[in-house]
This record gives C-alpha cells, structure tokens and sequence, in this order.
C-alpha cells in the first residue's frame, strides 16, 4: 500500500478470519457452531475462553454473520452480502460489542438489557462481551436473567480469557467453548500464507523465528511479523540464544556475560533475554524426553538434541528452576540485568552453589563423565584418543601447583574444573584395611576374633563400664532385649562370668551368646567368652574386713595421757552441741 493510498492496516486486523473456514487451530469449536446454525439448534448464550489472539471474537462475528447471511451454506457465511459486510465493517445493527474492561458496572449491563428487547434489521441480534470477568458482582448479576431469558431473536456471545473469575451462575447458563493456543508448525504455516498474500519478503527461517515468538497466539505472531517485516528483517548482530545454551555446556561464565552484555548493548531487554534461554532450555529438555514434543525444523531439532545431551537433564532442570526464579525476582529489581548475570554465573559454575540442585547437577555430571571414560577404555586407546575434547570439561583457571599433584584432582576434573586428554581408568586401587579401633559389625559374622597378641583380659570393672556405655547398645534388638537385665560378677582367664536371674532367662540369653561374645570382643580387642549363669549361683561379695593391728605392737598403759580438762564434757554437752538449738527438758 503506497503512502498515499490511505492509513495502513496492521496484519492482525488485515487477515482476521471472517469464515469458519479461515480460523485456524480451533475445529472443535468451528465445526460445532456449523453445525448447530445449519440444523438451527443455536444456544441463546455461549462463553468463549482461552488465551488472547487465538480467535474469540472472530469467531463471535462469524457466528453473527452465519446467523443473518441471507446465502449461508451449509452454516457458512458467503462474506458478501450486505449483512456480511456491514458486520465486517462494523456498523450492523445486528452486532453489539461491548467491551467489560471499559463498562464493568451495573449501568452499562442495565442498558444493554434494556436494549435487548428491542428489534432488529436483521433475523437475529448478536451481543459480544468482551472481558466479561471483567464485570462487577452488581453487574453479573444484573445480566443474569435477561441471560437466562433472552427474546428469541437474541444471542449472547461472552469472550473472556480468565473463565475461572466469571460468576458460576453465568457459566451454567452458557455454552462453554475453550479456544486453544496453535501449534507451532500450523501457526508457521499461517505466517508464510500472510507473508505471501501481504507480499512481505521475509526469509523462511525468520518466519518460523517469529512464530516460535508468537507462543501460539496468532495475533501476537502476526504483530511480531508486522515488526519484522517494517525493520526490513532481523538483528544478526545480537548473538543468539543458542550461545547462551552453549556457555552453560562449556561451564563458561565469561561467555554467558558477554553473550548478555552484547544482547543488552543492542537494545534487549534483560527480562525477554532470560525468557528466551528459558524456552531454549525447555526445548532441550523436551528434545531429551522425546524429539516428537519438540515442533521444530529436523536441522534445529538435531542442534537442540546436541545441547540436551551435553548439558545433561539434572544440568537442564536446574538452570530451568533458576532461571524462573530469576525472572520473578526481576519484576521487583531496579537493575534486572543484574540478577540474569548472577543466574548465569550459578549455572556456569556449580561448584559456586551450594543447593540441593546443584549438588545433584554436579553429582549427575561426575557419573556421565565416568560412563564416557569407561566407554572410550572399552572402545580402546585410539578410540579414546580420538573422541572430541568438547565432551570434556572446560579448562581450569590456572595454579601454581599441576592438577595431578592436587588433592580430589579426579573429582574435580568430573565437575568442570580439569580439562585433560582422555584415557582408560585406572584400576581401582584395593581399599585401605580398616584401622585397628574401628568396631566391627555384630552381624557380620559369628565367629569371635583371633587373640590380639598381648592384649591382656579385661577385668570384672572394665567389662562392666564398657557393657553399660558401648557394648550393649551394638547388639541386636533380641540380643539386647534378653541380656539387658544381667550383670558380670567375675573375669578369669579369657571367660567373664554373666550372672542372670534365672535358669530360664539363663538358657534363652545362651542362643544369642555367640553375638555377644562377638561384640566383646570387637570391642577389648581380644576374645572374651561368656559363661552363663544365675544369680542363685553367683558367688556373694566378699565383705572386706578391717586389718588387725600387728602382732608386735603393744601399748603401754603408762604412756597413755589424759584429756586436758577444758576438752571433758558430760553425755549431755556431746548432745547439746550435736543437735543445735536443743534444750533440756528437765521434769
């Protein structure tokens, strides 16, 4: 259209669907409404939800023409009729479009129902809705029973694309149909039949660039597509999001902050740069689950695969989660492109991070690295030799001291800190033998360990202190239940005598004897056999008697002395200043 000719018409407004015919992605609600003017079985009120620009009100309008086209056929309009027309330009009598964000109150609804009664040029008047959760309670329920009773020549046509906030008691007087977002291979098509019917010269590979951007909103791919076509193409200088993917394979932080830097530099928004790597991301891990999840080209779906394979699927969730995290906190942050920076670093270097999924990222990370080492070892040396270093980590930052001679130097090359030439594992080193002190398992075996050299027997003190702190505790739930009433009253030798209560509490404890023989001796180092007894048997504590005084000391009565007076006091004094505040009670 030269400049001249008259203003310009925007694309969404040019190729709005004006037959059933002509609106895409939406069959099940097409072929129902053909149906039913065809047969003549048209609801009095309908409620069309769904996401914007996926044909709500289109489809209102079409219905309105079907309903008053002279020449309908077969539930199709003809389009050229003056009805048609007039309803195309807007300015039937037969059509009433009322948007709710604008008149939301209880005036505007109780003009229109007003108005509805009136009559009509045509067979049958259409009011369209737009927004109607939009409307106020008062409002709702005003359009309520003129809902429910409309006349006869009226139909109501409710659009909304929040249908859970329309009053229940609306929903139930409608007919409910859900408009659905397009696929990504039907909305490209649409794009190159608009780009070619507007004479547009827009690249193939940019009309499904601008699809993937429409998200399935057909509005919204043809705006996008309008944009593109004015700005004679798109910007190649910004780098792509696939190189944002790539800095999170190679764990190249200083890739990913220039990747932002220049993206921003050429005018980006940080928050549509995050949500960019965020469907990246979400492709690649549909791509891991199953290619057929994925409407991509096979050239782009073979890309997306690659990166999926890299970046592993724990790598993948993770910088998902983060990501939409990230844009979340960005709608209260004065400088977003902080926090995508941020984000990225965290990505890039997990070792940095210290939560639940970056362990698990890196975690995942050292297994894959293992299956490959053993895979290439198995494949042989010039297989090994041969595989691309880009499966490998990224280089570290450098040090002083070589990688090898550090510690945990092979942990650190699976989580992206080495990067060095593959070759086959070692062989596994046999594991160190446990250190001498360390308790051995009860249940391992019932055999007591072999005698440790010089360690000599405990004695009765020492078995009783380690029973009460260590030793019974170790046991099994049967063996501690049954020993726990028990004592050791003697230690001989390499036997401790265990005294129980009685004999038949004694022959239960022998079945689990050997356990606890076992426990002892994992515990002293040494074996110490039980013998079992009951306490009837158990020999009665020796009562240490004080030692007589020796035979050859003898005492002279005559060097005996005595008491100085001062210290003789009666019975009665002994009393009175052993029992303080006492008095004498004489009768």
């Amino acid at each position: 259209m030269s400049p001249g000719s008259g203003p310009y018409q925007s694309l969404y407004r040019r190729f709005r669907s004006q037959r059933w015919s002509e609106l895409k992605g939406q069959d099940h609600v097409s072929q129902t409404l053909r149906n039913a003017v065809r047969e003549g079985r048209v609801a009095h009120a309908y409620l069309f939800s769904g996401p914007r620009g996926t044909g709500k009100t289109s489809s209102a309008r079409i219905l309105a023409k079907a309903l008053n086209c002279p020449n309908e056929d077969d539930g199709e309009p003809c389009g050229t009729c003056e009805s048609c027309v007039g309803i195309t330009e807007g300015r039937s009598l037969d059509v009433v479009e009322l948007d709710a964000a604008s008149n939301r109150g209880v005036d505007a609804m109780r003009e229109l129902v007003a108005r509805a009664a009136l009559g009509t040029p045509g067979r049958w008047k259409v009011y369209i809705v737009d927004e109607v959760h939009m409307l106020t309670t008062d409002a709702s329920t005003t359009l309520l029973k003129t809902l429910e009773e409309p006349p006869a020549h009226v139909v109501f046509v409710l659009a909304t694309t929040e249908p859970q906030r329309v009053l229940p008691t609306i929903r139930s007087r409608t007919q409910h149909f859900e408009f659905r977002l397009l696929p990504l291979d039907l909305l490209t098509q649409h794009l190159k039949w608009v780009a070619a019917e507007a004479g547009l010269d827009v690249p193939a590979e940019v009309v499904e660039l601008v699809a993937r951007r429409g998200k399935g909103s057909v509005r919204d791919a043809l705006s996008v597509l309008d944009q593109v076509a004015a700005a004679g193409g798109i910007d190649h200088h910004a780098p792509s999001v696939g190189e944002f993917v790539e800095a999170l394979c190679e764990r190249d932080a200083g890739r990913a902050l220039a990747a932002v830097a220049e993206r921003c530099g050429a005018g980006h928004d940080p928050r549509q740069v995050a949500t960019d790597v965020l469907e990246r991301l979400r492709q690649a891990l549909l791509v891991s689950v199953s290619p057929a999840l994925v409407g991509l080209p096979d050239e782009e779906i073979a890309a997306v695969e690659a990166e999926a394979h890299r970046l592993g699927r724990a790598a993948t969730v993770r910088a998902m989660e983060v990501l939409g995290e990230t844009l979340v906190d960005m709608r209260e942050a004065p400088d977003p492109r902080i926090l995508l920076e941020v984000a990225l670093v965290r990505l890039c270097r997990p070792e940095l991070d210290s939560s639940p999924a970056a362990l698990l990222e890196r975690i995942e990370r050292l297994e894959r690295l293992e299956r490959d080492l053993s895979s290439r070892a198995s494949m042989g040396p010039a297989a090994a030799s041969a595989a691309p270093a880009a499966a490998l980590p990224p280089p570290p930052a450098p040090a002083a001291d070589p990688p090898a001679s550090r510690p945990a130097a092979g942990a650190r090359l699976a989580l992206g800190g080495i990067r060095q030439a593959a070759k086959p594992p070692a062989a596994p080193e046999p594991p160190a033998p446990p250190p001498q002190a360390a308790p051995v398992p009860v249940a391992a075996t019932s055999r007591a360990p072999e005698p440790a050299g010089d360690v000599p027997m405990p004695s009765r003190d020492e078995l009783t202190l380690a029973w009460g702190d260590s030793v019974l505790s170790t046991l099994s739930p049967r063996a501690k239940s049954r020993f726990r009433v028990g004592r050791f009253v003697t230690s001989d030798n390499d036997v401790a005598t265990f005294a129980l209560p009685n004999a038949i509490h004694r022959d239960r404890c022998e079945e689990v004897r050997s356990e606890v023989e076992q426990a002892l001796g994992a515990h002293f180092h040494r074996p110490v056999r039980l013998r079992l007894i009951t306490e009837e048997q158990a020999p009665s504590p020796a009562v240490t008697a004080a030692p007589p005084p020796p035979d050859d000391e003898s005492i002279d009565l005559d060097d005996l002395q005595d008491a100085p007076a001062s210290e003789l006091r009666s019975p009665l004094d002994h009393v009175l200043s052993t029992f303080e505040g006492a008095t004498v009670v004489e009768e």
